[in-house]
């Protein structure tokens, strides 16, 4: 199993949203950028756990713990032209992106900030603590997943 941590807007999709879904199960898709795609597409499976980071807002932070509960498939968003997803180069037999479905298994009972993240010295190696770190879809190590939900435990 490995261990991720995907980053959404709560502004465009919130751990909240997910939650509310049906079993709290939904496609993660819109990645258009071609390393995130690719730690998708090859790299992450069934099984696997990510944490649900909220980005680009007033408190950055991990707010829930989620599971990969389909492997990826094409995201069919880039063929259309309406979607803020859509990529004019992407066909119907290479829609060039994917996605995968996630299903939440739990909101943390608070969220770990970005500025609590930074001060923990155990983080330091982690991709999204590094500076211009603005990938989507990040790696996290065993050793830093288990150091965090210490942390979301306190």
């Amino acid at each position: 199993m490995k261990h991720w941590l995907m980053k959404s807007e709560p502004s465009a999709y919130s751990v909240d949203d997910l939650a509310a879904q049906p079993n709290k199960t939904d496609h993660w898709d819109g990645i258009r950028n071609y390393q995130a795609r690719n730690f998708m597409r090859d790299d992450m499976k069934i099984g696997d756990l990510a944490f649900f980071y909220h980005s680009s807002c007033a408190e950055p932070g991990i707010v829930g713990i989620m599971e990969v509960v389909r492997a990826a498939y094409s995201d069919d968003s880039a063929l259309d032209s309406k979607s803020d997803y859509f990529d004019p180069k992407a066909t119907a037999e290479n829609t060039r992106w994917v996605m995968v479905d996630v299903r939440l298994k739990r909101k943390l009972k608070r969220p770990i900030s970005l500025q609590e993240l930074k001060s923990h010295k155990a983080l330091t190696g982690m991709p999204l603590l590094q500076r211009g770190a603005r990938l989507s879809i990040m790696p996290v190590t065993k050793k830093q997943w288990d150091y965090i939900i210490k942390l979301s435990d306190r």
